[in-house]
Formats: C-alpha cells, sequence, structure tokens
C-alpha cells in the first residue's frame, strides 16, 4: 500500500515510546511536531496519517487540531493514543496497555494504523475515479442513519448499552454467539460491541472467528470485558470499561470510520456500474429499475416464465429504517433480481423467474431480517409491509407496478 505522505506524530516536548513502532515497521517518513505547531505541520507536510499523544492533552486542544484534519482530501487518519474525554468524531482511539511489551502494543497500533490507511487509499481512488468530482468526507457520515452496530450480551449491562448505542446508530442485538454469526453472515455491520454473559472461552473463540474471516477483520469490536488480552489480529479491537454511554462516544470515531469505509466501496461499485446503482443502498437508481423492469416484462411475455414483484413499504417518520431495509435486500436478495429505492422511501424488488407463492416466501425470509433492527430511543424497527404481485399476460409494465400499489394501499388500508 502506498503510504502517499509522512506519518506526523504529535506530541509534547519528548518523543512518545508508540513512535519506536513505526520505526520498527519501517512506515516512514515519520516526522514529529510539539502541539503547539501540530495544526501548522499538517497544512506543511500534507501527511498521510497523524498519530497525536493525547493522554495528557484536554479535549480541546484535540479538537483543535482534528478540525483541520477532518476538512483534508482524501481521507487524513487521526489516531489519538490514551485519549482522555469525548473524543471528534474524525478521531480514532488507540489505547496503551499498561504492559505493552507483553501485549503487542506495537503491532496493534500498527495494524490500526494500516487500516485506516486502507480506507484512505479507497477514498483517493474513489475521488480519481467519480467523474464529474464531488466532495465526499467522513463528516458526511451520520452513525444514527448510516451505521448498524451488532450488540451481543445476555448480562445486565446489556438493557443500558442497547439504549446508549440505540441513541447513535442502527442496533442488532443477538443474546448468543450462534445468533451473532447469523446477523454478520446476513446483514452489513459497522461494529460489534460484544457485552457481559460469556466466558472468556466462549469471547476467545469468537474473536478467533473474526480475525480469521477476511470479511469481519477490520470491523471495530469493543469487548466490555477486562479479563481478556488484546491479542488478537483484529486492528480495530478495543476493550473499553466504564460507563455505557462513555464507551459507546469512544466507539463511535471507529465505527464512523467502518460506515465511511463501506459507503466508498458502495461508491466505487456504482462508479463501475457508470452510476446505475445508487451508493447508498447499493440497489439499482430508480431510472435504471424502470429501464431493466420493462425489459424483464417483455422478456417474460415473449419467452414464458414468471415475473413477481414485492413492495416493501416501511414507515416514512423513521428514514433510518428504509435505508436499513433496502441495504438488508441488496445484501440478501438473489442475484438474478433487482430492485429499487422509490420516491416515497418503499423498496420495489422484481423476483426474475418466480411465481407469486415463491415471491411470497422470499418477501417473508427479507423482512424477517428487517424485524431484529431497531433505531432511536423508542426501539422503532424496520418492519416494513410487504405486498406481492405477479405477472398477467396482458401486463405491462406500468400496469403491473400499478397493480402493485393498489394492492399496497389495501394492505395499509
Amino acid at each position: 500500500m502506498s503510504q502517499q505522505g509522512p506519518i506526523l506524530v504529535v506530541s509534547t516536548a519528548r518523543r512518545p515510546s508508540f513512535a519506536a513502532a513505526l520505526d520498527v515497521a519501517k512506515l516512514f517518513p515519520v516526522v514529529e511536531a510539539e502541539w503547539a505547531d501540530a495544526v501548522r505541520a499538517v497544512e506543511q507536510m500534507q501527511p498521510a496519517a497523524v498519530l497525536a499523544a493525547t493522554s495528557d492533552v484536554d479535549p480541546t486542544t484535540l479538537a483543535a487540531l482534528a478540525a483541520p484534519i477532518a476538512a483534508h482530501q482524501p481521507y487524513l487518519p487521526l489516531i489519538a493514543v490514551d485519549p482522555q474525554g469525548t473524543l471528534p468524531e474524525n478521531a480514532i482511539p488507540f489505547f496503551q496497555s499498561q504492559n505493552s511489551q507483553e501485549l503487542g502494543d506495537s503491532s496493534r497500533l500498527v495494524a490500526r494504523l494500516r487500516a485506516a490507511l486502507r480506507v484512505r487509499s479507497l477514498h483517493a481512488t474513489v475521488m480519481r475515479r467519480l467523474v464529474p468530482a464531488t466532495r465526499i468526507a467522513l463528516s458526511d457520515i451520520d452513525t444514527f442513519r448510516d451505521a448498524t452496530v451488532l450488540l451481543v450480551g445476555r448480562g445486565g449491562a446489556y438493557p443500558t448499552l442497547s439504549v446508549s448505542l440505540g441513541e447513535q446508530t442502527g442496533v442488532v442485538g443477538a443474546l448468543s454467539i450462534e445468533a451473532a454469526a447469523k446477523h454478520l453472515n446476513t446483514r452489513d455491520i459497522d461494529g460489534i460491541v460484544l457485552s457481559e454473559g460469556f466466558s472468556p472461552r466462549v469471547v476467545d473463540a469468537f474473536l478467533t472467528v473474526l480475525a480469521e474471516d477476511a470479511r469481519f477483520r477490520h470491523l471495530p469490536v469493543v469487548v466490555t470485558s477486562g479479563d481478556l488480552l488484546p491479542a488478537y489480529e483484529l486492528p480495530n479491537l478495543e476493550i473499553l470499561l466504564g460507563e455505557p454511554a462513555q464507551m459507546v462516544a469512544t466507539a463511535l470515531p471507529l465505527i464512523r470510520q467502518h460506515a465511511f469505509e463501506a459507503h466508498l466501496s458502495r461508491t466505487l461499485r456504482s462508479i463501475d456500474a457508470e452510476g446505475l446503482i445508487d451508493a447508498r443502498t447499493g440497489l439499482l437508481t430508480p431510472s435504471a429499475f424502470e429501464r431493466d423492469f420493462a425489459s424483464a416484462v417483455y422478456q417474460t411475455q415473449q419467452r414464458g416464465g414468471g415475473l413477481s414483484v414485492a413492495r416493501f413499504a416501511f414507515d416514512p417518520a423513521h428514514p433510518r429504517a428504509q435505508f436499513d431495509g433496502a441495504r438488508i435486500i441488496s445484501r440478501l436478495m438473489r442475484q438474478m433480481d433487482f430492485g429499487a429505492v422509490c420516491d416515497d422511501g418503499s423498496v420495489v424488488v422484481a423476483f426474475a423467474e418466480t411465481d407469486l407463492k415463491t415471491a411470497h416466501t422470499i418477501a417473508r425470509r427479507l423482512s424477517s431480517v428487517m424485524r431484529h433492527t431497531s433505531h432511536g430511543k423508542r426501539d422503532t424497527r424496520a418492519e416494513p409491509t410487504v405486498t406481492v404481485a405477479t405477472l398477467d399476460s396482458k401486463d405491462s409494465a406500468k400496469a403491473l407496478l400499478a397493480r402493485l400499489g393498489e394492492e399496497a394501499h389495501r394492505a395499509a388500508s
């Protein structure tokens, strides 16, 4: 991976101990600056990443450095080592262990830095290929709207963590490791919070599986237990203790970074599809859907076979649930199917070579996955109203969609 600039280390007068990890990993050049000169150093040196020793720095000073860093394009990672207090939304936390040699803090820090640089490289690729040039920034990511966190646990802290997370992100709850594994395989997850209620052996096995699977290796993972050593190949693993609200606030920058990376990946797929895919949901754009649907109706009537269509209507008062449902559908629908988000926030999906009974079965399965997601303080769930229609011999594409709308209206009534 190209570093594309120096690594800037910001600290007080003496060189921080973690800077030696950069030398060992041969990440150079490494430039050092004191806090008084940090903002100017960022402007002059155009670094690829900034590592800041924040154990003796107040949140205001850190925020003053984070603000100009947030404006940089492409994404400029800011890693706050041993932060105190609330973090800016673009400051990635890293907590050193008391015995850093035993627990491999150096390799953990380098791994976290490399993971952040991956996001920077992806952002640079998207910027290079996006025509016309459009600004995409980490600040565009609203965790409540764009991120989903998997909360795993069954202890006394679980309800409080669920509320704290639900105020900031979408939440998928799992009371067992088996349920968590199922959600990971069927959903787009931007972070995992592993609460109490499991033995150290079970936690160790779960984290080992995550580290061995390339799909999940870079997920932010927060463990709320103090009897675990962070000796896993998970670059964004943190063990956080304290009040649930503070743990969630500390984890949010990692979650936001992953949601940003996922958004960039969808944008790249949209570019590859020449703009026919909606970068936010992964589904087709409305115009692309109309074209493909008209073609599918014509071909089905000419060659025979089945074609069904389903409409998933969400509560318009909760747009977060609408987009979460759209992403679930985008991930789980069959390769032969295609869908789009309509102007009213509903999602319409065409099921190729599918009769009405099979379409009902597929729609129920998709809907059941959405049912396990909660949003906000009142535990509002993404349970859509689902209507299904199938193509008749005399239907046109417009007539079939109109009939689907009529059936949806009757279902709502």
